[in-house]
């Protein structure tokens, strides 16, 4: 039987891990970049939010009009232009010295990665067949847990050595290699040729940026709030009117009769609950370590090496297992695997021993390596090849919203409880805030603050295994069971 698979699949493999990997270290190595670049650029607390914010509501904006880009004018020309952008804002962020000059440049990086994430999963399920492309999943999944796990600690050793301006700097050369590998080494792809949608991409836009508006703003200042009601009615109104459009026009920039096929749906709705579990745990982890156990930000970032290590040996063996036991085995395994480390996360104390932090991420680690992997080979196995583009735009779209919910949720539950825990009698911006209540310096304080934020942190690790178990449910209730049929391959 003859070969069909591209000779060059694996080395393809490495340019869509390092395309990957560029997103996802620059927005890991940023959280830690933050006091250096606020001292240096004299930015405001107002600054920094935009720094943070305008690179996601620009990214999830566009993640569905750009997949339907890749489709229609080719998924490797679409990258290679998100990488160029990318790159080239990054080059211009080490010079900058305004905040609104590095604002800018994080608009028009977040413009390069929404052209980048899209197109790099769906190349990956056009030049893998249904054999070989769970362990390309794996690896994908793997390098990007790796990205997340490490780009703390690469940005603490950049910093100390250099200064915040590194943390962008080191981007270009990943982007040059990329661009250089992907002109060399992929092919192009694409599906058939259709008529453009302008109102769909305008209505998407408006409505997710709009959406991810709104869940910023929440934390902050509550749903009864003007700006996060008026961002919520705009949100609905233009989402809404998206999926009225979509299902009505003769050429719909996105499928949404993929939500039909119970692999879709049900891989999509788990990976949602998951993120909404998952997404706020890096950012109040990270706060205990530093604020409660007194780690620096380049030990909270090595105190993650368990996480990482352990996704990629069960991403590994979920690879070897998945053709066996099915995606919706592994899944709900995964993410039950996940709910027991944020258990075991919820009893942390503020003298918590390693061990027991230890074993909570490589917990975590394990069921994430079986879990998303199997959900997303479940979900993009769904697909046609030839709307690959925007179907994983529409997985990078569903990741992205629930992420930013669960810092929303995750986040609202930590300061809510905090401020309740803190003595009636403390000063108030110590009660807001744990970095300002240990600012003061207070003994007593300080106890009290580090001790109301593990309370704290305790209760959201609860919701977010209530969260898990509830995409395991829905896993095991809505995926099939049965193996997935092999499929052509489109290249």
């Amino acid at each position: 039987m003859t070969d069909h698979r591209h000779p060059r699949r694996w080395l393809i493999l490495v340019v869509l891990c390092l395309s990957t990997l560029v997103l996802v270290i620059d927005n890991m190595v940023l959280t830690v970049a933050v006091p250096p670049l606020t001292a240096d650029l004299r930015a405001s607390a107002q600054d920094i939010q935009w720094v943070l914010d305008s690179y996601m509501l620009v990214f999830a904006g566009l993640l569905l009009t750009s997949g339907s880009l890749a489709d229609r004018f080719g998924r490797r020309k679409v990258m290679i232009i998100g990488l160029a952008l990318f790159g080239a804002a990054s080059l211009f962020a080490t010079f900058v010295t305004t905040p609104g000059e590095l604002i800018a440049a994080r608009v028009v990086m977040g413009v390069g990665g929404a052209l980048v994430m899209p197109s790099t999963l769906s190349i990956l399920i056009t030049v893998f067949d249904e054999q070989e492309r769970r362990k390309a999943m794996a690896a994908w999944s793997a390098v990007a847990v790796l990205g997340m796990v490490g780009g703390p600690v690469l940005g603490g050793a950049l910093i100390a050595s250099f200064s915040w301006a590194a943390v962008f700097l080191i981007n270009v050369p990943i982007a040059v290699v990329a661009i250089a590998a992907a002109v060399v080494l992929m092919p192009e792809s694409r599906g058939p040729w259709q008529k453009p949608d302008p109102l769909g991409a305008i209505l998407s836009a408006v409505g997710m940026t709009s959406l991810v508006w709104m869940i910023i703003e929440l934390p902050q200042h509550g749903f009864l709030d003007q700006n996060t009601l008026v961002a919520l009615t705009v949100a609905v109104a233009a989402l809404g009117g998206f999926v009225w459009w979509e299902l009505r026009t003769d050429s719909p920039m996105v499928p949404l009769g993929l939500f039909r096929n119970r692999d879709f749906s049900g891989g999509s709705l788990s990976l949602t609950l998951v993120q909404i579990g998952n997404g706020g745990l890096l950012l109040v982890l990270t706060q205990y370590l530093q604020f409660v156990l007194g780690y620096t930000p380049t030990e909270a970032g090595l105190a993650f090496i368990p996480m990482a290590v352990a996704s990629l040996l069960f991403n590994s063996l979920g690879a070897a297992l998945g053709t066996r036991v099915g995606n919706r085995t592994l899944a709900v395994v995964g993410m039950v695997a996940m709910a027991a480390g944020f258990v075991l996360l919820s009893d942390l104390t503020t003298t918590t021993e390693v061990l027991t932090l230890t074993t909570a991420l490589g917990l975590l680690g394990a069921g994430g390596g079986l879990a998303a992997p199997a959900a997303i080979a479940a979900l993009m196995g769904a697909v046609p090849p030839e709307q690959a583009g925007v179907g994983s735009a529409l997985n990078d779209t569903i990741q992205q919203m629930g992420a930013a919910l669960g810092v929303a949720v995750l986040g609202s539950v930590v300061a809510a409880n905090y401020t309740d825990a803190m003595p009636a009698d403390a000063p108030e911006a110590a009660r807001r805030s744990i970095g300002d209540a240990l600012s003061l310096g207070t003994p007593t304080l300080t106890d009290s603050a580090r001790a109301a934020f593990t309370d704290a942190m305790s209760t959201a690790f609860v919701a977010g295994a209530a969260g898990v178990l509830a995409a395991a449910t829905v896993a095991l209730f809505v995926m099939r069971g049965r193996k997935p049929a092999p499929e052509p391959v489109s290249v």
